[in-house]
């Protein structure tokens, strides 16, 4: 019974693999053809079944892009990115889409070491920074069997200089690698999905109109009441939003 139960489980693998590998090569034939509704159609399908990919974000976002559609162009990309945030090709298509919007607004610039610091960190995805950790550990051990065993003090110098070096690559990939985690754990940041919107000054439509923003823009969710979200905008903006005019990224 057991061992019925295993094949069973096998086949039925082998079984929905077949089906996603299908959908994969459905959706990219028809991207390939120009059908882009139909392409997109297919992406969405795959991560409702298979879960989240980076592959597959951005293809659905390259799809929207070609029918035009800016916002879950951006969405989607913006998705892939978190899960690939050193694929270049990713974020070069993200600019581009991003070019189509109508707000552009300039970031606030951040101190120029925090700013180095998020350029390393999102060089390499959250599981990559973690195995590069688990690898610098791994050398960290043996530089250290080195430093207290070897009798040369030549090995001892090169065991402890190395040390060094290998400690603080363990130390910064793990804050890599849990900052990576906490984006993909914490979506705090959000896509405009609706042509255009006031932003309020409190978290109800008689609140005062502050200020505009169009589809297409990223926004920083700050917290959340009722049906508003209050939102902070990159040149630091705040105001209320209402949830049902955004996609959380």
């Amino acid at each position: 019974m057991k061992q019925f139960f295993i094949l069973a489980t096998i086949i039925l693998a082998t079984f929905n693999l077949s089906a996603q590998n299908n959908l994969l090569q459905q959706a990219n034939e028809a991207y390939a053809k120009g059908d882009f509704q139909t392409a997109a159609d297919s992406y969405e399908e795959l991560l409702k079944t298979n879960g989240e990919s980076a592959t597959v974000y951005y293809n659905l976002g390259s799809s929207y892009y070609k029918l035009n559609k800016i916002a879950p162009s951006i969405l989607n990309y913006e998705r892939a990115l978190l899960l690939e945030p050193g694929n270049s090709d990713i974020r070069f298509n993200l600019e581009i889409a991003k070019l189509k919007t109508v707000d552009k607004i300039e970031p606030i610039g951040d101190f120029f070491l925090t700013e180095w610091f998020r350029d390393v960190q999102n060089l390499l995805s959250t599981d990559a920074w973690s195995k590069l950790s688990i690898t610098c550990f791994i050398l960290l051990i043996v530089c250290l069997f080195f430093f207290f065993f070897s009798r040369r003090v030549f090995i001892k110098k090169i065991g402890f200089y190395i040390g060094i070096a290998l400690l603080i690559a363990v130390v910064l990939g793990n804050c890599f690698a849990y900052n990576q985690k906490k984006k993909l754990t914490q979506r705090t940041e959000a896509i405009i999905f609706v042509p255009t919107t006031t932003i309020k000054s409190s978290p109800d439509t008689s609140g005062t109109d502050l200020f505009i923003l169009h589809e297409g823009t990223k926004i920083k969710l700050k917290s959340k009441l009722g049906s508003w979200n209050e939102i902070v905008t990159a040149d630091g903006n705040v105001g209320w939003i209402k949830s049902s005019e955004i996609e959380v990224i």
